[in-house]
């Protein structure tokens, strides 16, 4: 179960919607970590950090970006539980990764020209069925022990449990082009 939730933001007018809705808005962000090219660990880290200097500590952090917006109901619930269950130092959520790019089917070049298995085998894995499913993050949730955002600096820790996500509730709005897929599937979730 989370404890708190709060925002992290530098824009006054996403701060005014937040706290009109009840969203605690504890700080505003530092502007050089709310920058395109800002990195999300030293955001978490600056939220944690301003908790301890309250002597308020956590055990883990939740992240849940905004630029993934449609998680499905019980998902939260569901990853922090996996979390729990699995003991691991961290949890993400994850896509399964299509067969045709699959790690096993895909190959980097190397110094003479010619292409290896990016997996580093030396036979590739001809059938489809035979294939190991493979996964990617979505962006929707992120889960991480305080101890490894702080001492360790890191999202992800040496052990990563996951969670695997609806591909149909999947956007991750990085362009206009997203947005406008973001609509459309409001609209069809949400307008059902």
């Amino acid at each position: 179960m989370l404890d708190k939730v709060i925002l992290s933001s530098e824009n006054q007018a996403i701060i005014s919607v937040a706290k009109e809705i009840g969203l605690e808005v504890p700080f505003v962000r530092p502007t050089n970590l709310a920058e395109d090219k800002s990195p999300t660990l030293p955001v978490v880290k600056h939220a944690l950090e301003f908790y301890s200097n309250q002597g308020v500590h956590y055990d883990a952090v939740c992240l849940l970006q905004v630029t993934n917006p449609f998680r499905a109901s019980g998902s939260i619930d569901l990853a922090i539980k996996t979390f729990v269950e699995k003991g691991t130092d961290s949890l993400v959520s994850v896509l399964e990764v299509p067969h045709e790019f699959n790690p096993h089917w895909t190959f980097k070049a190397n110094d003479m020209g010619q292409l290896d298995i990016a997996t580093g085998e030396d036979q590739i894995i001809s059938r489809r069925q035979d294939l190991p499913k493979a996964y990617h993050r979505d962006g929707a949730i992120y889960i991480t022990k305080a101890s490894v955002i702080l001492e360790q600096n890191s999202l992800y820790g040496s052990s990563i449990a996951y969670i695997e996500s609806k591909a149909s509730r999947h956007v991750n709005i990085d362009t206009m082009n997203d947005w406008f897929k973001a609509e459309k599937l409001a609209s069809k979730l949400f307008n059902q």
